[in-house]
Order: structure tokens, then C-alpha cells, then sequence
């Protein structure tokens, strides 16, 4: 069956959603918001909450997405709702997609040319699309326990050399930094867009409205942890950070005599961010084929559209900065128009099926 369980999603929110935010966020942050850093990471924590508890409400009529959409606007009008929230779905996996690809090659194999060590990505990827939503629970059921471990390691080989007093004064960086921090760091949280595409896919049980976004929130505090450990290690320098997580537990005292234990838990939690930066790119391959009534075979549409991913990785591969530029400073307005007022209008949507005309 096509489903998910209740446990398998709040795993998902707590566990799988947190790794997502620790390659290039935290540089991004203190970019725009210095030592103010956390307070944007909390704002956009708390609307993605907010947006969680929304989708929640939504799944009470235990309708698919496409279903509500055809009630309430039929299904000429739904199918092209869905097919927007298809290209929604690209446009958000693209930026993790290229995050990853230097993730990749700069921690783990930086004498081997990217694209080739990369590329086995799109293979993975391509199988995962082809996967109906089941899929998902089923990775958050196996990388949940990985996660927190691997997460749990790192902060513990950390914290010893983190330096709390670098995050005063509070509010040095003003209501101006706290904004322009929130704002370019939205391209990380689209979480709650992605649970869009599995309403219906998961039966709503009572509490789920409260408990889904405390899920994501205890994922979320997880989260500023390790920035304000981040920023506590590397302080004035934590701006040229890219790879956080990769980075930060390598001053840890026992490491002379112990070796770099600390790539145990890189590696574990990279294999977690695999799964999740293919997420996106599933979910926009299943509001695909929604769109156009599942006609066709999942494999042909997962195989093309990572053909389109690879492709675009190839012609961008050396542009890196202009594609964060615009995603993140430039087109940051489009997250929340997704992640946030879209979940408000799926309330509005229609749970029964429209009376045929005469």
C-alpha cells in the first residue's frame, strides 16, 4: 500500500528533515546575520511549524492532494495546480542537489573530478522516484536511528571546543540582519511543502495537529544546537565554514591520539542527506504523474527528469555561486509562497466531490 505511519512521519520531521540544514546553512546565516545567527533559524523553524500544523488539518479528510484539488476547481484546473507544485518541487531540489555535489567533493574526494563521483547519485535517485510514497517511511524508519546517533556524536566530539560567549552581544546584527537572515535561508525549509504531497498518504490520528510540528521543533532545536556550537568553535572564521557538520568536530582533543573519528559520524549522516536531498526530486515526480492521472510508468518519469537533474548539474557545474545568489537572495520569495500560504489555501479546499451539472 501507498502509506506511511504516523510514527514513520514524525521520524521523518524530527530525525530525517534536521540533516538537510547542516551543509552550507550555517554559513549562509552568519553571513547575513553574524552572531545573531540562530534567532532566523528559530523564525523559520516556527512558520515551518506553523505550516506542518496546517498540512495536519488538511489531512483530516484522509484525501490525497490531487483529490481535494479536483473537488474544489475539477480536474482540468487541479491537474495544473499540481503540475505547479511538480515545478515547485524541481526548483527546491536543485540548490541541495548542487550542495551535496560540493559536499561530496570537497570532504570525501577532492582529487577525483565531482561530476564522475557524483553522477551515482542520479541512479539512486531515479529509483527512489519510481517508489511510491511508502518509500519514504520506510527510509525514515531505518535513517531516524542513524541520524541521531551520528548527530549526537558530533556534538558530543564538539561542544568541549566551543566558545558560547562568541554568540554576544544579542542582537548585534539588528532587526535588519535578523531579516535578511531569515530570508536567504529559506531555500533550507521547505519541509512542510513536502508533507503536501502526502496528504491522503497517511491517516490523521487525534493529536497529530500538535504533535507533528513538536516533532519538527525538537528536530529544529537539535538544529540551532549545532549552530550555536558551529558559531562557538569557529567564531570570526565561521563564515568561510562551507561544510559545517564536516568541520566541526576536528579540534577535538583526543583526536591526536584517537585519528578522525569524528568521519564515522560524517559518514553516517551523509548517507541520511542522500535520501533526503532525493526527496524532493520523489515528490515532484509523484505530483508529476498525479497531474497526468499516473498514466505512464513511474521508471520513464523518474528516469527523465534526473536525466534533466544530471544534465543541469553538468551546465552549471562551475556556477555554483550565481545559482545560491539567486536562489537563496533573489528568488527566496518563492519557498514561502509554497511552504507557507500554500498549506493555508489546502484548508480552504473542498473534501467532497462537486455536484455534477445537468
Amino acid at each position: 500500500m501507498d502509506k506511511i505511519s504516523q510514527r514513520q512521519l514524525f521520524f521523518f520531521l524530527a530525525c530525517v528533515a534536521p540533516v538537510g540544514k547542516l551543509v552550507l546553512l550555517p554559513a549562509q546565516l552568519v553571513y547575513a546575520s553574524a552572531n545573531d545567527l540562530l534567532f532566523p533559524a528559530a523564525a523559520n523553524y516556527l512558520l515551518q511549524a506553523g505550516a506542518i500544523a496546517l498540512v495536519m488539518l488538511a489531512a483530516r479528510s484522509e484525501r490525497t492532494l490531487p483529490e481535494l484539488l479536483e473537488n474544489t476547481f475539477g480536474k482540468i484546473a487541479g491537474s495544473a495546480v499540481m503540475v505547479c507544485l511538480s515545478f515547485f518541487y524541481f526548483y527546491a531540489a536543485f540548490f541541495p542537489l548542487i550542495e551535496q555535489k560540493l559536499f561530496v567533493q570537497g570532504v570525501f574526494y577532492d582529487t577525483l573530478p565531482s561530476l564522475l563521483v557524483f553522477s551515482p547519485f542520479f541512479v539512486l535517485s531515479a529509483y527512489l522516484c519510481a517508489k511510491p510514497a511508502s518509500a519514504i517511511g520506510r527510509i525514515s524508519d531505518m535513517a531516524a536511528p542513524v541520524s541521531v546517533v551520528a548527530f549526537a556524536g558530533l556534538l558530543v566530539l564538539s561542544v568541549p571546543s566551543a566558545d558560547f560567549s562568541a554568540l554576544n552581544p544579542v542582537g548585534a546584527a539588528g532587526a535588519d540582519g535578523f531579516l535578511r537572515g531569515t530570508a536567504w535561508s529559506m531555500s533550507w525549509f521547505f519541509d512542510s511543502a513536502l508533507l503536501l504531497a502526502l496528504i491522503g498518504k497517511f491517516r490523521y490520528r487525534k493529536g497529530m495537529v500538535w504533535k507533528a510540528p513538536l516533532c519538527y521543533l525538537a528536530g529544529g532545536a537539535a538544529v540551532i544546537a549545532f549552530l550555536a556550537v558551529f558559531y562557538g568553535v569557529f567564531s570570526d572564521i565561521a563564515l568561510r565554514q562551507t561544510f559545517a557538520f564536516a568541520k566541526i568536530a576536528k579540534y577535538f582533543s583526543a583526536i591526536s591520539v584517537l585519528g578522525r573519528i569524528d568521519y564515522v559520524f560524517i559518514c553516517l549522516l551523509s548517507l541520511v542527506m542522500v535520501f533526503y536531498t532525493a526527496l524532493p526530486l520523489q515528490a515532484g515526480t509523484q505530483a508529476l504523474r498525479a497531474a497526468f492521472r499516473d498514466k505512464g510508468s513511474p521508471a520513464i518519469y523518474a528516469a527523465a527528469i534526473n536525466a534533466v537533474f544530471f544534465a543541469l548539474a553538468v551546465l552549471l557545474n562551475d556556477r555554483f555561486l550565481a545559482v545560491q545568489e539567486t536562489i537563496t537572495k533573489t528568488l527566496f520569495w518563492i519557498f514561502p509562497l509554497f511552504s507557507c500560504l500554500l498549506p493555508a489555501a489546502a484548508l480552504l479546499l473542498r473534501r467532497t466531490p462537486r455536484e455534477k451539472t445537468a
